[in-house]
């Protein structure tokens, strides 16, 4: 009983937020919307942290 543009809709949206963008709708609550904020936070604060790795790693060789 669901229609297909209706699936189309979710699956665009679930494709949206698992690439860390806001998607198409809004979200449910404002709890959603704070974890949404969190997550791609988190991600963005990894990929940080990744480079500082990287980073320190490369300075680590140069000094030796």
């Amino acid at each position: 009983g669901i229609g297909e543009t209706a699936v189309r809709r979710w699956v665009e949206q679930y494709r949206a937020e698992q690439g860390g963008q806001a998607g198409i709708g809004k979200p449910l609550s404002a709890e959603l919307q704070r974890i949404r904020q969190l997550e791609q936070e988190n991600r963005l604060l990894r990929s940080d942290n990744d480079l500082l790795k990287k980073a320190s790693a490369f300075f680590a060789r140069e000094m030796k």
